[in-house]
């Protein structure tokens, strides 16, 4: 069903990283900002993730595949957040070094999202598996 925990919580992920990062900038670089659509391997990796957190949340029937994608939406958020911190760590000092905006730590909103979507996933499973058990 689509009106458990989990779904709120895929749902909050999608807009963590199909849509806020396209409105809240990344880093600021001389005053101005960056934002994520400046950068093509960021919007790729954001929306492949937002992509992942969509298809998950309407596959609730499936529930083993909900679990798989939210795993690997973990895990490609966690390249995401690695490359932002590659970027803040890799520039040299200077006039151009960049400081963090709050959309570096979108990646680790998601993360904890899609976590506690997942625990409400195997949680549901476990419960099936026990009904099953009884009949």
């Amino acid at each position: 069903m689509i009106q458990r925990i989990q779904s709120i919580y895929l749902a909050l992920a999608f807009i963590c990283n199909g849509v806020l990062p396209f409105l809240l900038p990344l880093f600021w670089v001389n005053g101005e900002p960056e934002f994520v659509i400046e950068n093509i391997g960021y919007v790729v990796l954001n929306a492949f993730s937002a992509s992942l957190s969509i298809i998950s949340l309407f596959s609730f029937k499936k529930r083993k595949n909900q679990f798989v994608f939210g795993r690997l939406n973990i895990i490609l958020n966690f390249i995401l957040l690695g490359l932002f911190i590659a970027r803040l760590l890799n520039v040299s000092g200077g006039e151009n070094t960049p400081v963090k905006g709050i959309g570096v730590f979108l990646p680790i909103v998601s993360i904890v999202l899609l976590s506690l979507a997942n625990r409400a996933v195997k949680k549901d499973e476990n419960l099936v598996k026990s009904a099953d058990r009884l009949r």
